[in-house]
């Protein structure tokens, strides 16, 4: 299990972007047709868990499409089957991740702009920074000086005084880690055990 993942469990998502919708199920359930709901699969804002959510009769739902899937009365969602690994996702889903991981991220701004200002080394050799895709030692020489300066207050002051976008490397690491096993997990778990 991931490190941190058993934090996650005990917190509740409130809402979900959907990857896939597939109005009849999965291809591949044999039952006849009328006794098939409608599902997604869908990516959790806050504890990045996917996962697929079954839908009230007559519901349908677009690809990127924000969701309620929190207690209390939903609009759509009926409950949330169960959770997936990257495998179980569909084509489309693998596809429209990335995107979400995106929004995701944009949603939850004050939670990275944090990690950005306090991440620190994981070894001598390595900072947790270099873990960030297209991130390499200049450019983490570069985030810390300026850190220490002043405390990042948003993604564009952090973006205007680095000089790069720092969303995308975000959402790349958090599919990464969602994608397959990793030696050290630094967003998934951020805000979890910080």
């Amino acid at each position: 299990m991931r490190e941190g993942h058993e934090q996650n469990k005990r917190e509740f998502e409130d809402y979900a972007y959907v990857l896939d919708f597939l109005e009849y199920g999965y291809p591949e359930d044999t039952r006849p047709l009328h006794q098939k709901k409608p599902i997604a699969q869908a990516f959790g804002e806050k504890q990045f868990v996917m996962m697929e959510l079954t839908f009230k009769d007559n519901q349908v739902a677009d690809l990127a499409e924000k969701l309620y899937i929190g207690k209390g009365k939903r609009e759509k969602v009926e409950f949330v089957s169960k959770m997936l690994k990257y495998e179980q996702l569909t084509p489309t889903a693998k596809t429209e991740l990335l995107h979400v991981i995106k929004e995701a991220v944009k949603a939850q701004e004050e939670r990275f702009v944090e990690f950005l200002n306090n991440c620190g080394p994981i070894t001598n050799r390595m900072h947790t920074l270099q873990l960030l895709p297209g991130i390499g030692k200049t450019s983490m020489w570069k985030v810390i000086e300026e850190r220490e300066i002043k405390k990042f207050e948003s993604f564009k002051d952090f973006e205007d005084r680095v000089r790069k976008n720092i969303v995308d490397p975000l959402a790349k690491r958090i599919e990464e880690e969602l994608k397959e096993p990793q030696k050290h997990y630094v967003l998934v778990k951020w805000k979890t055990t910080h």
